[in-house]
């Protein structure tokens, strides 16, 4: 798998509102036997009917399934066991049996913890790499991070705009630059999600574009009068008009995240379902999207969430990559990309990941810029 797909969905006309634009994504069939929830217990009874292994993380989206491939009951309509006392620690155990749950990255935080996560550590965890990052994790940088509140006219848009039949997802355009793509396996966690695209992160580009530019155009269908004589003649023409829309909207508006191969990790079974991350191969001037999906045997999308990155985020993420396909060796890094040790050092440094390296070793390697620049 290298690309995203949007087989089995459907792209409704767009809907404006200012700079914003959401395209509705209606899928042809609801997936029944995995379903989404804004959280995995219900909201007055956090703990009752879970047995204590459970583990529940804030803001963040569950996935349950079936093993059977029958449908998942709706949240809170489930049978429950018997509640058990929680004695101790919370901490969920190593391995859990049938586990038929996960949760995914908070999507408050997801645009900074997704870069890191793609990336595998050196085979060879010496001190310094043990003590700080596989305790703290990867440091993440300080980057503007807005949610969607604080993008301009998004809020507005969500809760004006109606929701579509069938509707499991949908793609949303700041300035008709594509911020983010939500899928869900069915109509109903489509709605239950909704109100909760505006706590989405974004970057400080969205941001800045939806503060930039004004009202994006509205793409409105010109029917010919005189080929229309009956409901039936109109009812035709308006399926055309989909379709070119629908063609128009693969082919050129989402082609930034459609037509790009990606590098899939962390690959995670859930029975028929596969939950993947992602990451692109930052190629310089090209959009870059981040973000994780789950697919079935058949490879048919069930579940996706994208943000964009800025071109800042590229550049970090190719330091990365070149650190990660080296081993995190510095002095390869640098033969590899054609620049000094030092130089690398710098931008790294410059990329807010100084702290992967011991002190000494950083003091050492900004004395050595420092004399070069002098």
């Amino acid at each position: 798998m290298h690309r995203l797909t949007f087989d089995g969905l459907q792209a409704r006309p767009g809907q404006v509102w200012g700079g914003v634009r959401l395209v509705p994504l209606v899928r042809d069939e609801p997936i029944l036997s995995l379903r989404l929830h804004p959280s995995g217990f219900p909201d007055d009874d956090p703990l009752g009917g879970y047995e204590p292994r459970c583990c529940y993380a804030p803001h963040g989206l569950t996935a349950e399934w079936t093993d059977d491939g029958t449908a998942v009951p709706a949240l809170g309509t489930a049978l429950r066991m018997p509640a058990t006392t929680v004695h101790k620690s919370r901490r969920p155990k190593t391995r859990l049996e049938r586990r038929t749950r996960v949760r995914f990255v908070p999507h408050q935080t997801a645009l900074e913890a997704f870069l890191p996560l793609t990336f595998q550590g050196p085979t060879i965890a010496w001190r310094e790499w043990s003590t700080r990052v596989y305790r703290r994790g990867l440091p993440r940088s300080e980057d503007p991070r807005h949610i969607g509140y604080d993008v301009e006219g998004l809020a507005d848009a969500l809760r004006v705009f109606e929701i579509h039949p069938g509707q499991c997802g949908v793609l949303v355009y700041i300035a008709d630059a594509l911020a983010s793509a939500v899928v869900t396996p069915h109509p109903d966690d489509y709605r239950a999600l909704h109100p909760t695209l505006v706590e989405d992160g974004f970057g400080e580009l969205i941001w800045r574009y939806a503060h930039l530019y004004g009202e994006v155009p509205d793409f409105r269908p010109h029917f010919d009068e005189s080929a229309i004589d009956t409901i039936a003649d109109l009812r035709t023409a308006i399926d055309a008009a989909q379709g070119e829309w629908a063609d128009f909207h693969e082919n050129a508006m989402a082609s930034g995240l459609l037509d790009a191969e990606y590098v899939f990790t962390g690959d995670y079974q859930m029975n028929q379902y596969t939950l993947r991350r992602f990451r692109p191969h930052f190629v310089p001037g090209r959009e870059a999207h981040v973000g994780e999906a789950i697919t079935d045997d058949d490879g048919r999308l069930a579940y996706l969430r994208t943000f964009r990155l800025s071109e800042t985020q590229s550049r970090r993420g190719r330091l990365l990559r070149t650190l990660s396909d080296c081993d995190w060796n510095v002095e390869a890094s640098a033969e590899s990309m054609g620049i000094a040790a030092p130089v690398l050092v710098a931008r790294i440094d410059a990329a807010g990941y100084g702290s992967l390296f011991r002190q000494d070793v950083l003091d050492h390697f900004r004395a050595m810029n420092a004399r070069f620049a002098g």
